[in-house]
């Protein structure tokens, strides 16, 4: 029995859609089941390792930069970014004299730099300010 040109290629397009239906599904097989342990892993973990607390308060933070800035400067006394950083915080935490100081330090260091002798001037000119009833 000869099986005609169309005959085959009819036969043959449903032999090639049977075996992408078949493909199709051991892919999503694979797929669902590689989610499911990833899913299950995750809830795993998260049972076996309570969350600690990842928050810390601002405070803390900046304590932290300030011990690590001092801790430079003992080392390196004229250390430029620990200087300039240090004075930052200082400054924002309220500390002015603390702030005018090390920037006092800086113009002293870097007599060519006028941003900081910039700085310094407009520090000494709030510090007067906040002086006054």
């Amino acid at each position: 029995m000869a099986i005609s040109g169309d005959d085959y290629l009819v036969q043959r397009g449903k032999q090639i859609a049977q075996k992408k239906r078949i493909v199709t599904y051991i892919g999503l097989v694979s797929f669902g089941g590689s989610m499911l342990f990833g899913g299950v892993n995750t809830i795993k973990q998260a049972w076996e390792k309570p969350q600690q607390p990842i928050v810390q308060s601002a405070e803390t933070e900046l304590q932290k930069q300030v011990k690590g800035y001092e801790l430079v400067l003992q080392r390196e006394p004229n250390n430029q970014v620990a200087l300039e950083k240090l004075s930052i915080i200082r400054l924002q935490s309220g500390d002015t004299k603390g702030a005018i100081a090390l920037m006092e330090r800086l113009v002293k260091l870097h007599p060519d730099r006028q941003d900081y002798q910039t700085v310094l001037a407009n520090m000494k000119k709030g510090m007067g300010e906040s002086d006054r009833p």
